[in-house]
């Protein structure tokens, strides 16, 4: 969400909120609005401060001045221990090739609870890593 943009001159004084249930990013230059809009906040609602971004929403944050690299390596270690798949072996291609799956290939899941959690979280890793994106759309087909 843009809160403050000039069409007349260059963007500059521009800052973003970003909302995640009780989760919030401000970031941008205009380092005076992000203050005064923090102001407004603690004085509307309890939060804390905690300071330059690191880590939201499972997602790792490294920045420099002019630059924000996102990481999902925690998040997705975990997501392979809950799906107990920590020791599997590395490969370079995700699928066989001229493979076509089918929900009929095998033994059908007793429980498919953990098969969709770990296809929803494969979604989710997405976001840092899109060279999964047609893995992860095979898959979601037979959640």
């Amino acid at each position: 969400m843009i809160l403050h943009y000039s069409s007349r001159k260059p963007i500059h004084d521009v800052f973003f909120l970003s909302l995640y249930v009780d989760d919030m990013i401000i970031t941008g230059d205009d380092f005076y609005g992000i203050a005064s809009l923090k102001v407004t906040l603690f004085n509307h609602f309890a939060m804390k401060d905690l300071g330059v971004l690191r880590y939201f929403l499972g997602i790792e944050v490294a920045s420099s001045p002019k630059i924000y690299l996102l990481f999902l390596y925690k998040y997705t270690t975990d997501q392979f221990e809950h799906a107990r798949l920590t020791n599997e072996k590395i490969v370079d291609t995700s699928l066989e090739k001229s493979v076509r799956y089918s929900s009929s290939d095998d033994v059908p899941l007793t429980d498919s609870t953990l098969y969709q959690t770990i296809v929803g979280s494969l979604v989710y890793i997405i976001v840092t890593r899109l060279n999964i994106a047609h893995v992860v759309h095979v898959v979601s087909q037979f959640v």
